[in-house]
Order: structure tokens, then C-alpha cells, then sequence
């Protein structure tokens, strides 16, 4: 089993592996928790990970693999509980967190030998220390000392770095383990991901099934078990492995998850660590609602179409749900900027896949300026290095905030920092599995809420920042007002661009007339009966920065599509503009500068769209059609 795991042999006083490695390369000084990275190619790298990185998902080995590896551990591992480490997943990035998977005790016995995660070791293993606890077959240790066995890590980890989380993924039994260290231990900063947790065991049906099987013997026990628990691709290695365990395996696995769920039960109050359930929607919704009551940092991931092994099954990725919940971090408090990592080929795909309609209905044609004023289809002229500061127009709802982040992406590989409205960053409690909402995809392209502080860390950190001026007003505009600038008159982000010297790259978007129709409109609703008190409310609710506007979501309805226009402009140098510091009359030249050259982008765009042949759907069909759905399709000629 060498090239499956790696023996991690824990010493009193260990340093963690990141340490280790500083060491090694000549240097025992932390690095900060708030690193700063200068302009140049690095700005498309988050601690050493770049963005479109190798998650693993995409070629993860099949259950065929988990079983033949099972089967050799059972035959030939002996010795006392203890954790190993994957060899496949690399290096984790710089300064990673520690994550300790728990395993499930499976009733069929061979679930606890840490083997469950293998579909997620790369990802995992990629932006966290990962130590899996493995458990032998003939190993007999009692709940209290598997506690006391993390808790050793835990307490170890937590006094060399004690701001850092330490992550406990715990499946099944492994989820009340998790709860029980957590317990123990409140001042510690954790972080416990819980996989369809067995604190109800005493309550569930398996429990009364059990109870009639024990009367059999225990190999028929544990093959009837095995098939509740697992997804079998393959019958003739499970057979083989069953064949294996040892035969008193099943009422000591009962014994130890019944004592388990008992003693994690009794101290839930205790626990205040940030949980992330991650259950089925039947028969665990009711107990997940439990927990969430009883837990005050409590969010849930529910799995409607999937079975009860989750860590097992396809399309379950554990590590981009920690990502969209906002539970990764380096420090005890998330931090937007500085602990976001991008996002993966998996997770661009999985955004693909969920924004592919759109995609098709507006089919965005993307220009550029290259700095002699040639305008030329892609991303050529658009600046490689940051701090970038992208500035431009929002079309209705923000639809074009999608497409765009996808193809800086693609063409370039850098990911778009979006400065949006904190009403988009809901601290929401629950979600579903049925893809990624809106709100999923600003955390994974690394959205941040408008304040000034965060586009100042941002440029700081060289990173390319989207900055829409008229937020929610040109977002939520009304009839009429389609490709209108309502910029206020504050130069803030002129002054910022110039304090870091970063480029500015006006941009114009154009085309939601193309698709959308609005049915009622601000002034509709305010004219309607109580419609000014609705507004009112709503507006109050949001909490806009400017107190004397007043929003509220348009009624609207889709149109025979056309097409998506992007063009940007002509960068904007800001090295050696000290005057822009200083005086603000050359602060604000420059701010009226990049707003006409805006203006100017989206006139462009309305004129030439004109000449395009392919602005309607049904020639872009025939098109695509001829020459395959991925080519990409012509435009006008700039």
C-alpha cells in the first residue's frame, strides 16, 4: 500500500508540515496571514495555487480502485489506530490549514480505515494539511480513546498556531467524533464538516434492523449491511473483502457507534465551532434540523438526489462546498481577500454547465484596445499584469457579470474581483445541491462587498478588480435608462488607482435590450396602490449606501435573444500620477475621463452591432450547427 498512504508517525511538540517544509528551505519565519503580492504575473496565484487548478474531480478513480485498495489493507494491515497522509494529492498550498477526516464506522466494518475520502484526497489535499485517521479491521479501541486521539493533534496543532482552524470532516461515526472533540475542547478555533452525522442512530430504522440481524451469524450481518451503506459497482470485491473481517466486527461496530452517538449528543451544547452538515435530504433532513437548533454556527448542505455514503458518490465536491459557504480561512475570522482561492477547471465547469442557456441565448462577443487604439476581438489588450481596476457599465440585473468573469478566465486565466452590493453576500443558513445559485458563483470568482478598504486590499494585492460605479441604480434601472451611465460624483476609486499604481481599463457592455423586456418598473410600482410604502420598506431593508435612492426588483420577461457586446478600452496608466493624490481637480479629470470613454464604448458597441449578421439566435444556430456547438462564432468586423 506504499503508493496509497504514507505512515505519519505524530511527535509531542511536531511542528505542521508548512512548517517543516520553511524549514527545510533555510527559513523559520511565518508567513503573514495577510500577504501582499506585487504587480506582475503572480497576481493569478493565491499562495502558490493558480486559478484553473487540478482539483482531481475530473478524473477521479472509480470504486473499483476504493475496493481493490480495501481489499489489501484488510489482508495485510495490523497495529493500533493511527493517520496517514495521501502521497498523490502533492504539496498543499503555502501556510494551509490542518483537516483531520474522521471516518465512518460503518457497520460492515470497513469504512473506518480511512480509505472513504479517496475521491477527494486530491482536492482536499491541495489547499489543506490533510491527515486521514485509519482505524485496522482488528483494532478494538474505545470511543473515549479515538478522542482522545484527535484531541492530541488538535490541542498540539492548535498551541504552535492558536488563530489558526483546524478542520475536522467527519463521516458518519467520524461526525460524532467531531462533535465530541469540539465539545471538549470550545476554545479551540474549529471548523467541522459533518457528512450525514450518526448522532440519531438510536432513532433510525437501521438500528431496529440491526437488533433482528444480530440473531444471525455475523458475515450475514455484515453482507446485508454492506449492501444498505454502499453504491456496489463491484459485488465480487466486496465479497472478497467481507470474507476478511474478522467475525465479532459488527457488534463491536454497534457497540462503538451506539457509545459514540450517545456521548455526542449529551454535550452538543458545548460545541461552538462553525459546522457545515452535508446530509441527504431523506430520512437526515429532520435530524439535520435538530443539530442546526441546537448548534449556534450551524449551516446545512442538503443532497436531494444522492445516497447516505456521499463521500462516495460522483458529483459531490466537498472541497468547492467549503468554498461557497465561506468556512475556508487561515485565521479565526474568513477574511474575503486574503483567504479566497480560486476557483478550479471542476468548478468553471460546473458554472459552465449551470450558465449554459445563458450562454447560448447571448452567445458575448468580447473586444479589446491594444495601446496604439487597434480594437481587436478577445482579451489581447487587455493588461497581464496587476492591479488591474476594471471599470464599466451594468446592464439589468448584472447579467453580464457572468460571461465575463468565465472568459477572463478562459483567455486569460486570471480571476475578476467583483466589488458588489453586501446584499449579495447573504450569511445564508441552507443550501441544496442542485448546482450552484448566484450566490455560490460570487464567492467562487471571489466577490467582495463595496467598501473602500476592500478595493484597497485588493490593488494592494495585485489582483484585477471590477468596479461598477453606478452599482444597483444602473442594475435596477428603469424604462428607458437601458446603457445610461448614473455614476455619482465621488472620485475615490481614481485616487486608489493612482495610490498602487494600477492600470484602469474602461469597458462598455451593451445588448440586455436584446433580451429583456421590462414589464413594471420603479415608477410603475411606486404609482400602484401602496406600492410607494413597499418601496420604502424594501429599500430600508438593503441598507444602500446612499440614503435618498429608493430600489426595488423590476417585473420583466424574455425576448427572442440576441447577442452580448463587451469592448474594453484603452488602458489607463496611473504610475507617476501623484497629482491625482493631491489635487483633486486632476482627480477629478481623470474620473470624467474614464466615465466618456465608457460613454464612448457603449455608442461604439450600439453602432456596430448593427453590421453583426450573427446578432440573432436562429443564425448563430445554423452557424453552430454547420461547424459544431463549441466553435466560435463571428461578429462584426471592428
Amino acid at each position: 500500500m506504499a503508493t496509497l498512504s504514507l505512515r505519519l508517525h505524530t511527535k509531542a511538540g511536531a511542528a505542521p508540515l508548512w512548517r517543516q517544509r520553511q524549514r527545510r528551505h533555510g527559513s523559520l519565519e511565518r508567513t503573514t496571514s495577510h500577504p501582499v503580492k506585487h504587480a506582475g504575473k503572480l497576481q493569478a496565484s493565491y499562495r502558490g495555487l493558480e486559478a484553473l487548478y487540478d482539483d482531481g474531480y475530473q478524473n477521479v478513480k472509480d470504486l473499483g480502485y476504493y475496493y481493490e485498495s480495501l481489499g489489501e489493507l484488510v489482508e495485510h494491515d495490523t497495529g493500533p489506530a493511527r493517520w496517514f497522509c495521501p502521497v498523490h494529492p502533492g504539496s498543499p498550498i503555502e501556510d494551509a490549514p490542518l483537516m483531520l477526516y474522521l471516518p465512518g464506522e460503518k457497520l460492515s466494518g470497513i469504512d473506518g480505515m480511512g480509505m472513504g475520502l479517496f475521491m477527494h484526497h486530491k482536492a482536499l489535499g491541495r489547499i489543506f494539511e490533510l491527515r486521514c485517521m485509519h482505524v485496522p479491521l482488528h483494532d478494538r479501541t474505545p470511543f473515549e480513546d479515538l478522542v482522545t486521539m484527535v484531541e492530541d493533534v488538535v490541542t498540539e496543532e492548535h498551541a504552535t498556531s492558536p488563530n489558526k482552524p483546524i478542520y475536522l470532516l467527519g463521516n458518519s461515526f467520524g461526525g460524532c467524533l467531531a462533535l465530541a472533540v469540539a465539545a471538549r475542547n470550545p476554545h479551540i478555533n474549529l471548523v467541522l464538516v459533518l457528512v450525514n452525522p450518526a448522532t440519531s442512530y438510536e432513532k433510525s430504522r437501521i438500528q431496529q434492523l440491526l437488533s433482528l440481524l444480530s440473531l444471525f451469524s455475523d458475515q450475514a450481518c455484515m453482507a446485508v449491511t454492506a449492501l444498505l451503506n454502499y453504491n456496489i459497482d463491484n459485488e465480487l470485491d466486496m465479497a472478497n473483502i467481507l470474507d476478511k473481517i474478522p467475525e465479532d466486527t459488527l457488534k463491536w461496530k454497534m457497540k462503538l457507534i451506539k457509545r459514540a452517538a450517545s456521548y455526542a449528543n449529551y454535550r452538543l451544547q458545548s460545541v461552538q465551532a462553525d459546522v457545515l452538515l452535508l446530509v441527504r435530504l431523506l430520512p437526515s433532513k429532520d435530524e439535520a434540523d435538530r443539530l442546526q437548533r441546537l448548534l449556534p454556527k450551524c449551516k446545512i448542505y442538503f443532497f436531494e438526489k444522492h445516497g447516505h455514503s456521499l463521500l462516495l458518490e460522483y458529483g459531490v465536491h466537498v472541497a468547492s462546498i467549503i468554498k461557497c459557504t465561506d468556512l475556508y480561512r487561515h485565521s479565526r475570522q474568513h477574511h474575503r481577500v486574503f483567504d479566497y482561492i480560486p476557483p478550479s477547471a471542476t468548478e468553471l465547469n460546473e458554472v459552465d454547465k449551470a450558465t449554459c442557456d445563458l450562454r447560448f441565448r447571448t452567445c458575448p462577443a468580447m473586444y479589446s484596445t491594444l495601446e496604439d487604439g487597434t480594437v481587436v476581438r478577445g482579451l489581447a489588450g487587455v493588461p497581464q499584469d496587476g492591479p488591474v481596476l476594471l471599470v464599466g457599465n451594468h446592464m439589468l440585473l448584472g447579467i453580464e457579470l457572468i460571461s465575463l468573469a468565465a472568459e477572463f478566465l478562459r483567455l486569460k486565466r486570471v480571476v475578476v474581483r467583483g466589488i458588489a452590493h453586501p446584499l449579495l453576500f447573504p450569511n445564508k443558513k441552507r443550501a441544496w445541491s442542485e448546482g450552484h445559485d448566484f450566490f455560490d458563483f460570487l464567492n467562487l470568482w471571489g466577490g467582495v462587498p463595496m467598501r473602500y478598504k476592500s478595493i484597497y486590499d485588493l490593488l494592494r494585492a495585485g489582483e484585477f478588480v471590477l468596479l461598477y460605479p453606478g452599482g444597483h441604480r444602473e442594475a435596477l434601472h428603469c424604462k428607458g435608462e437601458e446603457h445610461r451611465l448614473f455614476w455619482p460624483t465621488q472620485t475615490e476609486f481614481v485616487r486608489l488607482a493612482a495610490q498602487f499604481n494600477a492600470t484602469i481599463v474602461p469597458f462598455g457592455v451593451v445588448g440586455e435590450d436584446d433580451l429583456l423586456e421590462l414589464l413594471c418598473t420603479f415608477d410603475d410600482i411606486r404609482n400602484a396602490p401602496f406600492g410607494k410604502e413597499m418601496i420604502q420598506a424594501y429599500s430600508n431593508h438593503l441598507k444602500l449606501r446612499d440614503v435618498d435612492h429608493e430600489v426595488i426588483f423590476p417585473g420583466m420577461y424574455l425576448k427572442m435573444p440576441g447577442r452580448f457586446y463587451y469592448q474594453f478600452g484603452k488602458p489607463i496608466p496611473t504610475r507617476g500620477r501623484q497629482d491625482v493624490l493631491t489635487d483633486k481637480h486632476a482627480a477629478h479629470h481623470l474620473y470624467m475621463h474614464v466615465k466618456s470613454e465608457v460613454e464612448r464604448i457603449i455608442s461604439y458597441l450600439l453602432e456596430k452591432r448593427v453590421e453583426d449578421r450573427y446578432r440573432n439566435l436562429i443564425p448563430r444556430m445554423l452557424y453552430q450547427a454547420a461547424r459544431g456547438p463549441t466553435c466560435e462564432v463571428p461578429a462584426f468586423d471592428p
